[in-house]
C-alpha cells in the first residue's frame, strides 16, 4: 500500500492520557488530590478515555477483525486489545472510589493504573497501529475519525480539542490543529480554549509534546 495513514490524532490522544496520569501522580504526592481542580481533571480524563476506548471497541476492532479474519496472529492481537480495555475498567472504577474517599492506597492505585494503561498504549502503538497501516486505507481511517467525532458530538469536541493542546509546545499545537477544519479551529480559539483554561484542570498544569507519526 503506497498511501500512509497519519496517526497524529491517535498519538496526541495517547500522550494526553499519559500526561494526565502524571499530573494525578504529582497531585497525590503533593497532597492536592482532594482539590476541585484535580477531581475535575480526573473526571475529564475518564470521560476522554471512555470515548476513545468505546469507539475502538465498537468500530475499530470489529473493522480490523473483518480485514484479518484469516490471520490467527492478528486476531489474537485484537483479542488482546479488547482484553486490555476490559482490564482497565475495574482499575478506573477502583481509583475513582479511592479518589473520592482520599484513600490511604491512592498513590499505589494511581501507579498501578498508569503502568497498566501505559503498557496497553505501547502495545497498541507498537503492534496494532502497524497492523492498521498494513490492512486499512486512509479512507478507512478517516471513517474511524468520523465515528469518533459522532461519539463525541459538539460538546465532546469542545472538551477534547483544548484538552489535547493543554501544555504542549506551540509548534506541536499548530500541527495538531492543522488536522481540524478552519471553523473548528476558530471556535476553539475563541470559546473552547478560554473556557477550558478557566477550569484550571489539575492545577498546576504540566507540559507535554507531540511525537511524529509512526509508519509500518
Amino acid at each position: 500500500m503506497t498511501d500512509q495513514i497519519d496517526f497524529t490524532m491517535m498519538y496526541v490522544t495517547h500522550d494526553a492520557f499519559r500526561r494526565d496520569l502524571a499530573r494525578l501522580e504529582a497531585a497525590v504526592a503533593d497532597g492536592r488530590a482532594a482539590t476541585p481542580q484535580v477531581r475535575a481533571g480526573w473526571d475529564n480524563f475518564t470521560a476522554q478515555l471512555h470515548v476513545h476506548h468505546t469507539v475502538e471497541d465498537e468500530w475499530l476492532w470489529p473493522r480490523l477483525t473483518e480485514l484479518v479474519k484469516d490471520r490467527p496472529g492478528a486476531l489474537a492481537l485484537l483479542a488482546d486489545m479488547e482484553a486490555e480495555h476490559a482490564r482497565l475498567d475495574p482499575l478506573l472504577e477502583g481509583l475513582g472510589r479511592a479518589l473520592a474517599a482520599n484513600a490511604a492506597d491512592l498513590a499505589q492505585r494511581v501507579e498501578t493504573l498508569a503502568a497498566v494503561l501505559d503498557r496497553h498504549l505501547e502495545h497498541e502503538e507498537d503492534e496494532a497501529l502497524p497492523l492498521i497501516q498494513e490492512v486499512m486505507t486512509p479512507a478507512d481511517w478517516k471513517e474511524f475519525g468520523r465515528a469518533m467525532a459522532r461519539r463525541q458530538g459538539v460538546k465532546g469536541a469542545a472538551a477534547y480539542v483544548p484538552w489535547i493542546t493543554d501544555g504542549i509546545p506551540r509548534a506541536d499545537r499548530r500541527r495538531f490543529l492543522s488536522h481540524l477544519p478552519a471553523p473548528v479551529r476558530a471556535v476553539n480559539r475563541l470559546a473552547w480554549t478560554p473556557r477550558y483554561r478557566r477550569r484550571r484542570l489539575w492545577n498546576p498544569p504540566g507540559s507535554g509534546g507531540l511525537r511524529p507519526t509512526k509508519a509500518a
